[in-house]
């Protein structure tokens, strides 16, 4: 089963190959539910013009229009809201990530609705719902097998194109309208998928029989012309089309503003809409029953003038009707109409005057005008009707018209219609898509850490193992020749007890073959969906195959954290990076480094006795700092500065790393900010843990511990700990920085009583395994682990305590007495204060979360209550940001 799994998980993930086939699927599933709306809807539609034909036409059209417009309305009221509409808009909220979604059940609701809406007699298109249908199916499919956002967001627009070329017969237009409405992208995977997509769903809704406005062979053979004296006319024609099709466009918008202060449902609109409609129809020519041969009518140029002008007012007015009620249906269909009376007018007019011309023509190229202002989509305008009638005659008249029209519009009404309809319902596809921001812009290469802890494929699992008790990963890299070829964890070594291997056998047997990777150019929001998809908390980062990085949830965190705190800096010159001015380097012999960087004459040697403690337990190295900051009208990297005070504090460090015997690299860095400046030494030097002083308080608005601190805290990746010392350290409740102290007053204070309170959480678990090594610092050190309960609680549970006391006692060889304290309070922070008082406890030490230590709710912050209120040295401790 194991086997299984890592080949289906192998198998489901997102390759170009997979994507080839999912757009040929989509496309086959969008045609197909366009050739089922158009077979639908034109069996209901042409039921209805025979109906009238034998029944009076006033009593049953609105009848129809009223009856099915209701149970249209109803469908979707009741099990599809997302369903009404066009459903363009909605396609392009899905793709901008806006808050709505999409799904089979969309798909099903808006086949039907549309269906009844567009066989009642309301004069909207069926495009714009095959658009829809095909966009949702492809959401649907996209969660059966999952993919990433970015694929997911290509197969959306790639079912969306289908859908339209399927309805179109028009798989050029299909394409178009995928890069120049909805996605706006011309990357490979996104041509490509539409294009299949879009090639499928043409091909597939043609063999099927739906021959949809296939003009070409029947309406449109020797019947149209162009000559440069015309050029003033299809001028005039992409005029009219702009200021009439602006005016179209605002008409839409006050239409659905209008309905709405209605303030009846949906099916009661769309009900009246069908009444209006039905009656409006019943006054006209029959022509007019039947909106896709009224279009068939006017291109063949039978048309009087008289009648394409009602068929122009008529079509305008009933579409603002239809379409403001939300019933489910395009505009697609009706701007097309609209466009070719338009058009014939004009051609007929010219006609008329000059003698040439042909009407036809201009019905066309009006059509292409028409619908380039209402989508704003001129160059998808133009596709489809060359792609309709195959025509190159037509080509220089829907150029000019369209153009012309396009260019009209965006004056007189800018920006998208289906934009605007999407505002009117509180979606600003601008403000949706900016969550994203940063997850979007940068890549794995832009965060990745380059230097990557790998074992090699023939280590044995011995040699494994104590890799794994040497470091702090719970996982490693297996290469071979450079090469990525598996994956070890904690985990997979801990399968290996239900079947003892060996200790000589190669970790190749046991490791994970093929792990999920990541190419250095993926986006951070395609890195996370694959951490939370696989359940990972890092990713190999592979080029060619080729190990060049490694990415963690901490990585991304950490780059978040960088970007909401430079949003929060104060305006002026951006800080430059860090210039280091003096350095020294140890043999590096340990397993990690502790980072400490040193400010306080007064607390340094303290610090350093704490961090030489911790490094001799661990095996570790120390890493000192001092910054020295200066005006960020200047550069780092050019200032002058004076050393002599900060290598007389470093060389403390240096003493104290020899007399035991511990590895120890120094170095002076000049900074425009303290907290960058360790940030950088961090990343450049892969500190394990960071261990700072902090003088107990901070009078910064906004700010927990003080800038520094709380930018460490919350961006440093690796252990943090935070010491406050207390009054017997003679420091002094001011901390730092204090005036220089002769070294005979400093003295090391009696740290043997320690209080460690408990809740169970991963930080606490930090801070108890740091506790061996700091009560060293004591002569006969006494262990208090308390916890907090309410009052009601008859019988506190102490199993946290316990496994604690286990785990110092047993597995650590503690010497010092170790007890467990259970106090009861209504108040974490005082019931802890009020114990370290009553008490006398030298040292507190708090575990405490990033989001702990930072959080200032109603009650306050908790750990920084405790420090400021008690007199003993608290130690503060937050872990590795690195959990899943």
């Amino acid at each position: 089963m194991p086997a299984l799994r890592q080949y289906l998980r192998h198998w489901m993930r997102p390759r170009r190959t997979s994507a080839i086939a999912e757009a040929c699927l989509i496309g086959l599933v969008a045609a197909l539910s366009a050739v089922l709306l158009k077979a639908g809807s034109g069996w209901f539609g042409a039921m209805r013009v025979h109906q009238s034909n034998l029944f009076p036409a006033w009593i049953l059209l609105p009848s129809f229009g009223l009856t099915f417009g209701y149970l249209s309305g109803l469908l979707v009221e009741r099990l599809a809201p997302e369903a009404s509409g066009s459903g363009i808009p909605h396609v392009k909220a899905v793709l901008a990530n806006a808050a709505t979604d999409i799904s089979w059940r969309t798909a099903g609701v808006k086949l039907l609705a549309s269906t009844l809406a567009i066989g009642s007699g309301l004069t909207i298109g069926r495009q714009g719902p095959t658009v829809h249908i095909g966009a949702a199916l492809a959401a649907q499919f996209s969660r059966w097998v999952p993919t990433s956002p970015d694929h997911r967001r290509q197969m959306i627009a790639a079912g969306a194109g289908a859908g339209l070329a399927a309805a179109f017969n028009a798989p050029i237009t299909g394409v178009l309208f995928v890069v120049e409405e909805l996605l706006r992208d011309l990357s490979s995977l996104t041509l490509g998928t539409a294009i299949l997509a879009s090639f499928i769903g043409a091909v597939v809704s043609r063999i099927l029989g739906g021959r949809s406005l296939d003009l070409s062979l029947v309406l449109t053979a020797h019947s149209t012309s162009f000559s440069l004296i015309e050029l003033p006319f299809f001028l005039l024609l992409g005029i009219l089309a702009g200021l009439l099709g602006s005016l179209f466009h605002r008409g839409i918008i006050a239409s659905l503003k209008f309905y709405r202060q209605l303030h009846v449902s949906l099916s009661l609109r769309i009900a009246l809409a069908g009444l209006i409609s039905g009656i409006a129809i019943a006054l006209l020519p029959p022509t007019f029953r039947d909106n896709s041969g009224l279009r068939e009518f006017l291109i063949t140029g039978d048309a009087s003038l008289e009648l394409a002008a009602i068929a122009f007012v008529a079509q305008f007015i009933l579409t603002l009707v239809a379409f403001g009620s939300g019933a489910p249906g395009g505009l697609f269909a009706p701007s097309l109409i609209i466009g070719s009376a338009l058009g014939y007018l004009v051609g007929l007019t010219e006609t008329q005057l000059l003698g040439i011309g042909s009407p036809a023509t201009y019905a066309l190229a009006g059509m292409g005008a028409f619908f380039s202002v209402v989508s704003k989509v001129p160059i998808t305008a133009i596709a489809i009707v060359f792609e309709m009638t195959t025509d190159f005659n037509l080509v220089l008249p829907l150029m000019i018209g369209s153009v012309t029209a396009y260019l009209i519009a965006e004056r007189l009404a800018p920006g998208s219609l289906y934009d605007k309809i999407l505002q009117l319902n509180g979606i600003n596809l601008e403000s949706a898509a900016t969550p994203k921001g940063f997850l979007a812009e940068l890549t794995a290469e832009d965060v990745m850490q380059r230097r990557v802890e790998t074992l090699g494929a023939q280590m044995t699992l011995d040699e494994a193992v104590q890799a794994f008790s040497r470091s702090h990963h719970r996982g490693f890299p297996v290469v071979d020749n450079s090469k990525l070829v598996g994956i070890i964890t904690q985990t997979d070594l801990a399968k290996i007890r239900d079947r003892p291997l060996p200790g000589d056998t190669p970790i190749s047997e046991v490791m994970t073959p093929q792990p999920v990777t990541v190419s250095p150019h993926a986006t951070l929001a395609h890195v996370l969906y694959l951490l939370d998809r696989y359940q990972l908390s890092r990713l190999p980062v592979v080029e060619n195959r080729r190990m060049v990085g490694i990415i963690t949830r901490a990585d991304i965190i950490r780059v978040e954290a960088d970007k909401l705190n430079g949003e929060t800096e104060q305006t002026g010159p951006r800080p430059e990076p860090s210039y280091i001015v003096y350095q020294t380097q140890s043999p590096s012999t340990g397993r990690g480094r502790i980072l400490v960087p040193i400010a306080n004459p007064q607390t340094a040697e303290l610090l350093l006795q704490m961090a030489a403690a911790i490094a001799r337990d661990r095996d570790y190295e120390l890493e000192c700092i001092q910054v020295i900051l200066v005006s960020r009208r200047s550069s780092p990297a050019e200032t002058s500065v004076q050393t002599g005070k900060s290598r007389k504090l470093l060389r403390q460090a240096e003493v104290i790393a020899k007399k035991q015997k511990i590895p120890v690299h120094t170095q002076i860095r000049v900074a425009h900010d303290t907290a960058q400046a360790i940030l950088e030494t961090i990343k450049e030097q892969h500190i394990d843990i960071l261990l700072m002083g902090w003088k107990g308080n901070t009078i910064t608005p906004g700010r927990i511990f003080g800038n520094v601190v709380d930018t460490l805290i919350r961006q440093a990746p690796c252990d943090v700990v935070l010491v406050k010392f207390g009054e017997e350290s003679g420091v002094g409740r001011g901390g730092f920085p204090n005036p220089p102290v002769r070294e005979s007053e400093f003295r090391i204070p009696n740290y043997d009583r320690w209080l460690v309170p408990m809740a169970g959480g991963p930080n606490a678990k930090v801070a108890i395994k740091l506790l061996p090594p700091l009560v060293s610092l004591g002569e006969e050190p006494e262990i208090h682990l308390c916890q907090v309960f309410e009052s009601k609680e008859a019988k506190p549970d102490l199993s946290v305590l316990q496994q604690a006391i286990r785990y110092l006692v047993k597995y650590r060889q503690l010497s010092g007495k170790v007890t467990a304290v259970p106090v009861v309070s209504s108040s974490v922070a005082d019931g802890l204060i009020n114990l370290v008082k009553s008490e006398d406890f030298d040292v507190v030490v708090l575990g405490a979360s990033r989001e702990g230590m930072l959080q200032n709710a109603i009650k306050g912050n908790i750990p920084a209550q405790i420090a400021n209120r008690v007199d003993s040295t608290v130690i503060l401790v937050r872990g590795e940001i690195d959990s899943k």
